[in-house]
């Protein structure tokens, strides 16, 4: 009779830890938070009535991610960052206000690729720091308004 691996007992996901460890990899991931300081968190629901009253979508993922699919009329100001997937922002990360609207006074909605993804956050925090008033973090993401049946492109 034959007998069960070890690795059976613990599971696949303790077999990648391990595997990570042996390696010195480290993976960690962060769910963004439940609210943003400086601005408003939305749903996808408010993300939609921005959306009808003509708020301008920033989707602050990779080009080739936004090129793939965005949410329709969604300008793409990408956030290069360090440490992706959890809070932690670094000197070295890049946005750049100057791709945003003139008029600080615009409402916008900033998203990603829903929670664990930072872009969105970070890019938002950017705006209300070069001093953008109507600042929205859409923490969903592309993949709520998707299954909500919203427009991409």
């Amino acid at each position: 009779m034959r007998r069960p691996s070890p690795w059976t007992k613990i599971g696949a996901a303790a077999v990648v830890a391990v595997a990570l460890a042996a390696t010195g990899a480290a993976y960690a991931v962060e769910e963004t938070p439940m609210d943003f300081p400086g601005g408003t968190m939305v749903t996808t629901d408010k993300a939609k009535a921005l959306f009808d009253a003509g708020a301008v979508f920033i989707d602050a993922r990779v080009p080739n991610e936004y090129a793939e699919e965005h949410i329709k009329g969604a300008k793409n100001v990408l956030y290069k960052e360090t440490f992706p997937k959890v809070a932690k922002t670094d000197p070295a990360d890049t946005f750049d206000p100057a791709k945003l609207p003139a008029d600080k006074g615009t409402a916008m909605v900033f998203y990603c690729n829903g929670s664990p993804c930072w872009k969105g956050y970070k890019g938002a925090a950017e705006a209300v720091k070069a001093g953008y008033t109507k600042v929205n973090w859409y923490r969903d993401g592309i993949p709520a308004w998707k299954a909500a049946g919203y427009p991409v492109e």
